[in-house]
């Protein structure tokens, strides 16, 4: 004789109600057949699991390390039950999206809204993850789709073309230089500049500009993010240049001047596709309102 999954299941509703009785009522049957199933189950394992003391089946200390056990099973198939009707639901159906940090401050939480409003039982998890985490997190396919700055499509993954700009010229709320509809290098001469890190490449794409052109600007302060460059630009420390996704971002706060810089410094976006997880059901819709608000995006 073998075990079989019937058996593991009324010794466990046995152990959990403490009654054979309210066991059987749990599982929908008979008391009698509870008790025969118990005593086959005995009859496979060679011993005893239960002392039966005036009526009433008392645990022996075997029937609790075997319940351990059989918990473990339980506790996974309760999981893989929980997660099915969570997927049927979309309420824990979590769709998993790492980007670089700049659009999981700007960009990604206005989608993140026009998607809840969609489907409000959905839930999404956003990371932000500097290069090179981000491409290494989606090689290994740990997420569902990715937005990337990187040209070139990570290991195992697909890259489309998302989104293409230029970088933009941000200035204090009536800065003398907004008068003028697109800035030049030669604008920035000896102006308080806020830079990005010396390592982030477009500080340095940044950088080669105004030295070719010959232009010295007065470099104030050195901050890592392209929102920390607009924060203090809206608090009038100086100028600088940022992606116009955060840019936007920031103007319409009310507190930040925006104006095309002759120079085209390019800012794209790939997004990333895992070629061995299977797509999320509703990544397509995720995507929809991700390509309508980009596309808002180009066109302010």
């Amino acid at each position: 004789m073998k075990l079989t999954h019937r058996q593991i299941e009324l010794f466990r509703a046995v152990m959990v109600a403490g009654h054979v009785t309210r066991a059987a009522e749990a599982l929908h049957t008979s008391q009698p057949t509870v008790s025969r199933e118990l005593a086959r189950l005995e009859q496979v394992l060679g011993f005893g699991l239960f002392e039966r003391i005036k009526g009433r089946l008392h645990p022996t200390p075997r029937a609790m390390a075997l319940l351990a056990e059989v918990e473990q099973s339980f506790v996974g198939l309760d999981r893989i039950a929980d997660a099915a009707l969570a997927l049927r639901d979309f309420a824990q159906g979590r769709l998993h999206l790492a980007c670089f940090p700049a659009l999981a401050q700007a960009l990604l939480p206005e989608v993140l809204a026009r998607y809840a409003e969609r489907w409000p039982q959905a839930s999404v998890s956003l990371s932000a993850l500097e290069s090179p985490a981000l491409e290494r997190a989606l090689t290994e396919q740990a997420f569902d789709l990715g937005l990337s700055e990187r040209p070139e499509a990570p290991p195992g993954c697909e890259r489309l073309p998302f989104l293409a700009a230029h970088e933009v010229c941000v200035l204090p709320p009536g800065h003398a230089l907004a008068a003028k509809p697109v800035l030049e290098p030669q604008d920035f001469a000896h102006q308080p500049f806020i830079s990005l890190a010396p390592s982030d490449p477009y500080r340095q794409q940044i950088d080669a500009v105004f030295t070719q052109a010959g232009v010295q600007r007065q470099l104030r302060l050195e901050t890592p993010s392209a929102a920390s460059v607009c924060a203090l630009v809206q608090a009038g420390v100086g100028v600088g240049l940022v992606n116009p996704v955060t840019a936007q971002a920031w103007q319409q706060q009310g507190g930040l001047e925006i104006r095309p810089f002759s120079v085209p410094i390019a800012f794209e976006v790939g997004l990333v596709l895992p070629q061995w997880r299977a797509e999320h059901p509703l990544r397509a819709d995720f995507l929809s309102a991700l390509n309508a608000l980009v596309c808002k995006v180009l066109q302010a």
